[in-house]
């Protein structure tokens, strides 16, 4: 009597990053952060510096502190941080997780918090997904 149970099909390994590029993208996390924290208290938040540059001060910071505050006034840090988790969504790849917890970190950080939080949240949605089928 032939088995009634249909044959399944192998299931592909869910998308996961080797030990080195783990380590690579707690690195770019990392990095993202301690930037992100350091241009919100150090320039941003900080009188001193922000009175200097709104003067006219020409240093990087100054140029980076302006350059930070209009991309977060158009929430450019949480609609990168979402494009890059969406895609990541559809499509795993080790270099657009980089992007998409570089953007997160500089969007919560930076008041972006809206569209970071859900790029987040689909990010780690994204890890259950199936790894791109070998070529």
């Amino acid at each position: 009597m032939p088995d009634a149970t249909p044959a399944r099909a192998p299931r592909r390994p869910l998308f996961l990053p080797n030990a080195r590029q783990a380590n690579w993208l707690v690195a770019v996390g990392f990095l993202a952060l301690g930037e992100a924290f350091y241009l919100r208290f150090m320039a941003i938040e900080n009188a001193n510096v922000a009175l200097a540059c709104r003067a006219g001060l020409a240093t990087w910071l100054c140029g980076t502190s302006r350059v930070t505050i209009v991309l977060y006034q158009h929430e450019v840090f949480g609609a990168v941080a979402l494009a890059a988790a969406l895609l990541n969504l559809m499509r795993p790849s080790v270099v657009v997780v980089g992007l998409a917890l570089a953007a997160g970190g500089f969007g919560l950080v930076l008041h972006n918090v809206d569209l970071a939080a859900l790029a987040v949240g689909v990010l780690i949605l994204s890890l259950a997904r199936p790894a791109p089928a070998p070529e």
